[in-house]
């Protein structure tokens, strides 16, 4: 005999919880099935520790430029192992706090790998369960390539495991989880050497902010090389290097962390039993009211391959249990003007189109605004990291539909932005708001 629930979440990273608690709010009865530690990926490899290693680069930085401000600092080293103990021990705080607020909530925890068995049931380590409805949330992990000496090399999962910082490390990879371990690396005194398959990093965002990421980074003294495919890594006695298909070699180095990509977590999941389809990538597409092709069975998060975000995947859910137990009709997410940050050094936030986009959508309705200035963090000192700020407008009315920020306090001011961009903000908005005084935000209301 199986135990029956109205809904069944298969993930407890932040999109299921997110979803499965929302619904339980309106009086569903809920479970989620996680078989690692609650919170998923950002909660214990990803958002969360990455930002207290940013916090940790960010006062290396500051350390840096205090005597400007008059402070005579001796900074003796970086205790990477005392960090990490103390970064775990709050990682393992939240996971407790997490099974508390299922607790609190009547959602009941399942702890173990599920598989489906029909389009309503699953096995959970030999226990059968039962749904009306099922909620795929099973996230992601890191792509590793399909090239020999490959497994030399670790993952951004796996960073999170060092207990010692490597000297020499080799960061293949141009995407923001790139980007910011190398950034981290760097910051905390590793030399580092990011290599790319393409033209540059961040293909994705406005070619401004890679631009400006690619220049800050070289000034940090991290080398970059463009077009350099992996092809093998070898491991020598002095290290592990990287053979390029090209020809080139990268290292010796210390560590090779590969940060390529991502893939779904469902190869446990026997799909097949419930006709879940999947893309060629292993993805599970979704429509806009998180529908798979099976009717009562639904995916959210990074398991759909669409917008890979913490956030995204928590609006995607607490919307779903509002269409679907809350009685809001219609209720869903749009997957369009979605804030996001990079936490490179320096930062980076971008919501809407970029240039080249907006182009390709507009054509000479577009009008784009910039501004590049040094902040006054860096006023008396010789050491100056610029920030470039830029506004793209449509329309005869100029409306607003791309903001794009590098430098200090982007991960900050964006999200006010945002908030006026999603509301359909114009130039003149902008303009018509006072500045505040002496911030690098107020560059955004007095652009001409």
């Amino acid at each position: 005999m199986s135990e029956k629930f109205d809904l069944l979440v298969i993930g407890g990273g932040s999109g299921g919880l997110a979803h499965a608690q929302r619904a339980a709010e309106y009086g569903a009865r809920a479970a989620v099935v996680e078989s690692g530690p609650l919170g998923g990926t950002c909660v214990n490899v990803g958002c969360v520790p990455k930002k207290v290693m940013w916090y940790a680069a960010h006062h290396a930085h500051q350390f840096h430029h205090a005597a400007d401000y008059g402070f005579d600092i001796d900074v003796n080293g970086h205790d990477w192992r005392g960090l990490k103990t103390r970064r775990d021990a709050y990682i393992e705080r939240l996971n407790g706090i997490y099974e508390n607020n299922l607790d609190k909530r009547g959602v009941t925890y399942i702890a173990g790998h599920a598989r489906f068995t029909g389009t309503h049931t699953v096995d959970v380590n030999g226990t059968a369960y039962e749904a009306g409805r099922i909620v795929i949330a099973t996230g992601g992990r890191p792509m590793v390539p399909d090239i020999p000496g490959a497994g030399h090399g670790i993952t951004s999962d796996d960073f999170f495991e060092l207990e010692e910082r490597p000297q020499r490390v080799l960061v293949a990879g141009s995407g923001y989880i790139a980007v910011e371990l190398a950034g981290v690396f760097n910051a905390l005194g590793s030399d580092v050497h990011v290599v790319v398959r393409k033209d540059r990093i961040l293909r994705t965002f406005d070619t401004m902010l890679s631009d400006e990421l690619m220049e800050a980074m070289g000034r940090n003294g991290i080398d970059l090389d463009t077009g350099a495919v992996p092809a093998s890594v070898e491991r020598t006695g002095d290290g592990l290097v990287l053979h390029a298909e090209d020809g080139r070699t990268f290292g010796p180095v210390d560590s090779i962390v590969w940060a390529i990509g991502r893939s779904p977590n469902v190869e446990s999941l026997d799909l097949g039993n419930a006709g879940v389809e999947q893309d060629d990538d292993g993805f599970i597409p979704t429509d806009k009211f998180q529908r798979t092709n099976v009717e009562n069975v639904f995916a959210l998060g990074d398991v759909t391959g669409r917008a890979a975000l913490t956030p995204v995947a928590i609006a995607a859910g607490r919307r779903l249990g509002d269409r679907l137990y809350g009685g809001v009709e219609g209720r869903h997410l749009e997957y369009e003007l979605i804030p996001t940050v990079i936490f490179s050094h320096p930062t980076i936030g971008t919501v809407g189109l970029t240039e080249d986009e907006a182009r390709a959508a507009y054509g000479d309705d577009v009008k784009v605004y910039l501004s590049a200035f040094n902040g006054m963090y860096y006023a008396l000192g010789l050491d100056k990291q610029r920030s470039v700020m830029k506004l793209i407008t449509a329309g005869d009315d100029e409306r607003v539909i791309g903001a794009h920020v590098i430098g200090d306090g982007a991960d900050e001011m964006m999200q006010g932005f945002a908030v006026a961009i999603r509301m359909g903000a114009t130039k003149k908005d902008f303009d018509d708001t006072v500045a505040i005084h002496p911030t690098s935000s107020e560059e955004f209301v007095t652009m001409r």
